[in-house]
């Protein structure tokens, strides 16, 4: 495992279990892409997909088009950043125990024997990453098993956007990755074990969840999504606090910093992880309630 590797890992870790492959809506369909109007603004936010295969482009030619009207780019956290050393450094010290501190003894023993046969599959020793936090390991399970199915961080839409957008449109952060780490690491030991814990039940349905995502990602299905998404809170009610930590709160950010634009003479085009545009906590939503004008494409 290289810095580079881990620090990729946080970026892909912020959306929970939506990468899924671009399927093209067919005609007179809607994509993960809304149009929000004031009246000196528009914004136009689009439902990213973190980690993707090779297949995903070229995009849709209305996503393209909604993002070349955009001056400003605005993304959770610039990839950009993502080979800094300093950032590295900093995400290794946040994810590992100091001292002779280790992963095992902050585990239930159930938990650690799931995460050991997990990374047994994967062709991994757990003993490899005794001195991780339970977050950091969930993440680590997440990317792998992703990969294993074909899906990397290289061909996401914040990578491949930020690149288009760099020295021809400004790049705004609407978090940062500090931000997302201070978040991730922010844990109480029992929401980082939830994490760890409902990861890897969520990883023996992988392939099928991708499936059910591709369904209704095609067709710009936000209600869907949003049922798939919220399924683990629906089941598992003991996980609200980390729901509220990485999607809730941070919806209501996002939706604070893109009235922001709104409120500006600008056209942006905003890309956050598909699921923090759905459901009655959802970015879109919020700014309906503020009375903003939102239509999807």
């Amino acid at each position: 495992m290289t810095r580079k590797f881990l620090c990729t890992a946080l970026i892909c870790c912020m959306t929970l279990f939506i990468a899924v492959p671009w399927c093209r809506a067919g005609e007179g369909e809607k994509h993960f892409l809304w149009k929000v109007y004031s009246k000196t603004a528009t914004v136009y936010l689009f439902g990213s997909v973190h980690v993707a295969q090779p297949d995903i482009y070229p995009l849709p030619k209305t996503i393209e088009e909604s993002f070349d009207k955009a001056a400003v780019l605005a993304v959770e956290a610039d990839p950009g950043q993502v080979g800094d050393q300093g950032l590295q450094q900093q995400m290794l010290l946040s994810a590992t125990y100091p001292g002779n501190d280790t992963l095992r003894q902050h585990l239930s023993p159930k938990t650690w024997e799931m995460a050991a046969q997990e990374m047994e599959k994967l062709g991994l020793p757990i003993e490899q990453f005794a001195r991780f936090k339970p977050w950091f390991l969930a993440m680590t399970i997440e990317i792998l098993e992703f990969g294993r199915i074909g899906y990397n961080p290289a061909n996401g839409l914040d990578v491949y956007l930020a690149g288009k957008a760099r020295g021809k449109k400004r790049i705004v952060e609407l978090e940062s990755f500090d931000y997302q780490l201070k978040l991730l690491d922010g844990f109480s030991e029992r929401e980082q074990e939830l994490f760890l814990l409902y990861t890897l039940k969520d990883m023996d349905g992988l392939d099928q969840g991708i499936g059910d995502l591709m369904r209704a990602w095609r067709t710009g299905d936000a209600k869907t999504m949003d049922t798939l998404v919220m399924k683990t809170l629906r089941d598992a009610p003991e996980t609200r606090p980390i729901y509220d930590k990485l999607f809730f709160a941070r919806n209501r950010e996002m939706a604070a910093k893109v009235e922001q634009f709104l409120r500006s003479k600008e056209t942006a085009f905003v890309v956050v992880g598909a699921a923090h545009l759905v459901g009655k906590e959802g970015v879109v939503e919020l700014l309906r309630q503020k009375g903003y004008t939102v239509e999807q494409l």
